[in-house]
């Protein structure tokens, strides 16, 4: 029997692409429908909605009380308006930017807004650089790449971080904080900025911004180099927001309403999530749960009183929804009372986890709810390719949207994408040759992923995802290794006590994985408690049984040298962001954590008569 999914209007524009076949057995593939005309800046957006809908929430928040902060349009407006204006009169500019140290917040929202306002860039940097860090490496590098004007953090908790931060900044730089005050430092109240009376300097310099203009400097880390800021311009967002807008037709029929933790230094949350409220005059309420032990409590409360129409997260995310919902019917029933779309960030989300959240949609409306996928990146503001199939297929991303050209150029025996529009970065902030590495001789932009049509035969029919270039890796005997195949496959096996894994073996005669593990879960399964430390967890004979019948399945189900992994080894220390080995989203950085933990490498593969910690499958 063919599932029922809940209708929901979706663009004809990704049923089919044209194609353009290259002689070097690449193609480009293009949307059948042109880009309709965009605003010049989402400040258009803004005053828009202050002016059409000025009193519908744009965003909430709760406070200490636990009660929802609401801003409407025309209160936002006025805010960004008067924060503007005094960024301005603090000197802040094109070369001196505006960096915010904190989590999503109404502040740190409104401040945005301000500098987008007044044409003042603004930098957004991932908090655990701030509160999770140790050496505040990252956090220095990223502030004097960016020279800033201000730095904003919440509270006098981000002490630490602002004095790392202020070691790298200019003198004159001025700190900004929500409340509280820093020991023997002088710091503006944001209230006060908040105070600025709108003049004509910022009249002049509104005037000025348009589709060059850079709003923010989105900072990225490689794979082995140092982060770098991703210039983001009003038109990259602008047209960006207008082909989702394309591709999902609905938001523009009801205005989106969103619960939603994903954080704005980053492209998925700062601009995907963040833009379609924004563009669509949408509501936004601000998660401070998130999918990590103690956090998740919160969203499950605000979900209790929040009914989205259009859901983000990330796989973790979906695991622990589902197991609540499954607990909760009554919760089950409100979450997907008004849901239309589910987007997944950061992976796919697993086999498992997807058919329980279809069969909860089932038990609440009838109906299962699409889950959108595609490819993009911060440097593509971020989507270009995108696909709502009813029969979700993993790894499909789809076809191009609407003014997005995109190409696959052979690479070995893979093809790289490469990207092409309005929506591509001009380059990176202050980094000229890394700007001209990033294109090709026709200005696409080269994402180092790689892509193949979903049906060898017709092109036109969309493109799956194919790993990471960089990743990919040959064995001494000359097979060539395919990571993120393997990698996707071995996390779902490995549900739910696998977070992800790092494929080893360059140069050798097998192929080993480094485990990351879910260590929350892999405590559940042994029935220890939280505080339960790593080694006696994974050493648990339950645990270690569990891993055992993930090697022997990987084993079995594999069909040769490189999709069968000989032996692995379970990492009982996490991936560090100190050192580069895991983002603040929670992937992970494969060349970090294997430059990092190169003595474990040999480990792995120097066990040949046997090892404790390395597991290896009865064949």
């Amino acid at each position: 029997m063919t599932p029922r999914y809940r209708p929901v209007a979706v663009g004809g524009c990704l049923d089919r692409a044209r194609v353009e076949h290259r002689g070097d057995g690449g193609f480009v593939l293009r949307s059948p429908e042109a880009l309709a005309p965009y605003p010049r800046h989402m400040g258009e957006r803004l005053a828009h909605w202050a002016r059409t809908a000025p009193d519908r929430l744009f965003a909430a928040r709760r406070g200490p009380d636990g009660a929802w902060r609401r801003l409407g349009y025309a209160d936002m407006l006025t805010r960004a308006r008067s924060l503007g204006q005094a960024l301005l009169d603090r000197g802040l500019s094109v070369e001196r930017p505006l960096v915010i140290l904190s989590d999503n917040d109404l502040e740190h929202l409104s401040l945005m807004l301000g500098a987008m306002w007044a044409g003042i860039p603004c930098v957004s940097l991932s908090p655990a650089y701030s509160l999770v860090s140790t050496d505040f490496g990252r956090l220095r590098h990223i502030v004097a790449k960016a020279t800033p004007g201000a730095l904003y953090a919440a509270d006098a908790s981000y002490e630490p971080a602002i004095e790392a931060a202020l070691s790298a900044a200019p003198g004159d730089t001025r700190i900004v904080l929500g409340e509280g005050r820093l020991a023997g430092r002088a710091a503006e109240r944001f209230d006060e900025l908040l105070d600025t009376a709108p003049g004509p300097a910022l009249e002049a310099a509104h005037a000025q911004v348009g589709p060059d203009t850079i709003v923010k400097l989105m900072f990225t880390s490689g794979s082995t180099k140092a982060p770098k800021g991703v210039i983001v311009t009003q038109r990259m967002w602008c047209a960006n927001q207008q082909m989702t807008l394309q591709t999902l037709p609905f938001l523009a029929q009801e205005p989106p309403v969103t619960l939603d933790w994903l954080p704005w230094n980053h492209t998925f949350g700062g601009n995907h999530n963040l833009g379609i409220v924004l563009y669509n005059g949408g509501s936004l309420y601000i998660d401070e749960g998130k999918p990590v032990p103690g956090r998740f409590e919160e969203t499950l409360r605000n979900l209790r009183e929040v009914a989205p129409t259009i859901f983000f997260n990330v796989p973790k995310g979906y695991d622990e929804l589902v197991s609540a919902l499954r607990a909760d019917s009554a919760l089950r029933d409100h979450f997907f009372s008004r849901l239309s779309l589910v987007e997944c960030g950061g992976a796919g989300l697993s086999a498992k986890t997807l058919d329980a959240f279809n069969e909860l949609a089932e038990a609440a409306i009838g109906a299962r709810i699409r889950l959108a996928a595609g490819l993009g990146m911060t440097e593509t503001a971020p989507t270009c390719t995108f696909a709502i199939p009813e029969d979700s297929r993993p790894g499909f991303i789809g076809c191009p949207m609407p003014g997005v050209d995109v190409k696959l150029v052979p690479a070995g025996d893979k093809r790289e994408v490469r990207f092409r529009g309005p929506n591509v970065m001009p380059g990176y902030w202050r980094e000229p040759e890394l700007t001209h590495e990033a294109f090709d001789d026709e200005g696409y932009y080269r994402t180092g992923d790689a892509a193949r049509p979903a049906d060898l035969g017709d092109p036109s029919l969309g493109l799956m995802f194919d790993g990471r270039l960089a990743e990919d890796f040959k064995l001494s005997t000359g097979t060539f290794v395919s990571v993120g195949p393997l990698r996707a496959r071995v996390i779902a096996l490995g549900f739910p006590c696998v977070h992800d894994a790092v494929v080893t073996g360059l140069d050798r005669d097998e192929i080993g994985l480094l485990i990351v593990p879910r260590m929350g879960e892999a405590r559940r399964l042994a029935e220890l408690p939280d505080s339960a430390p790593a080694a006696e967890v994974l050493a648990h004979s339950i645990v270690r049984g569990f891993f055992q019948d993930l090697a022997d399945r990987l084993w079995a189900e594999g069909t040769g040298s490189a999709n069968r992994p000989a032996r692995l080894l379970v990492l009982a220390e996490p991936p560090s962001i100190d050192g580069g080995e895991i983002t603040d989203k929670g992937s992970i950085n494969q060349r970090a954590v294997l430059s990092r933990r190169a003595a474990l490498v040999e480990l792995l593969h120097g066990a040949a008569d046997g090892h404790p910690d390395v597991i290896t499958p009865n064949r």
